[in-house]
């Protein structure tokens, strides 16, 4: 059987453009594509598979709160501090991965899209009622408003892969 080349996501161009104002607007989204899947009338413009999505963002929320399980060198946290209000206010680039990271980046495991709809809502309910106490691993502290844009920016970049039919 063939394998499928993995899709370079930096050069789709078909994905949504998504702006989301609240947790709750990225949430109500999410609900549209589950149930568009379920339906069968969803298109993956991705590699990933709707639930593998939901959970990697759920999952960068709670490294937000627990710690992520990554070690950023101090040189490459000075050299990014700078651009702390570009990572949180506007739009995330695709293709973007993250150096000497199997896969990329972290939480990239296949779930069932019910388990991962369900850990995003959980995770978003989460950060929505309570601000993460731990520095960012990047930018150091933020405030309760800069974690939730930050995670509503990522959330804008994956969810944006996906085009109900």
């Amino acid at each position: 059987m063939a394998t499928q080349a993995a899709i370079d996501t930096g050069k789709v161009k078909d994905r949504r453009t998504l702006h989301f104002a609240s947790l709750d607007e990225a949430l109500s989204d999410a609900d549209t594509l589950a149930a568009a899947e379920r339906e069968g009338k969803l298109r993956t413009l991705g590699n990933w598979s709707l639930g593998q999505s939901f959970n990697h963002l759920s999952s960068w929320v709670d490294y937000s709160f627990e710690g992520a399980p990554l070690k950023i060198p101090l040189i490459v946290r000075w050299m990014l501090r700078p651009m702390k209000k570009r990572f949180i206010y506007t739009p995330m680039k695709p293709g973007g991965n993250i150096p000497r990271v199997p896969g990329g980046t972290l939480a990239i495991d296949a779930v069932p899209l019910d388990e991962g709809l369900t850990h995003l809502h959980r995770a978003f309910d989460r950060l929505k009622n309570d601000s993460p106490a731990i520095p960012h691993m990047l930018f150091g502290p933020l405030t309760h408003d800069e974690w939730i844009n930050q995670h509503l920016r990522h959330a804008e970049l994956h969810l944006s892969f996906y085009r109900p039919n």
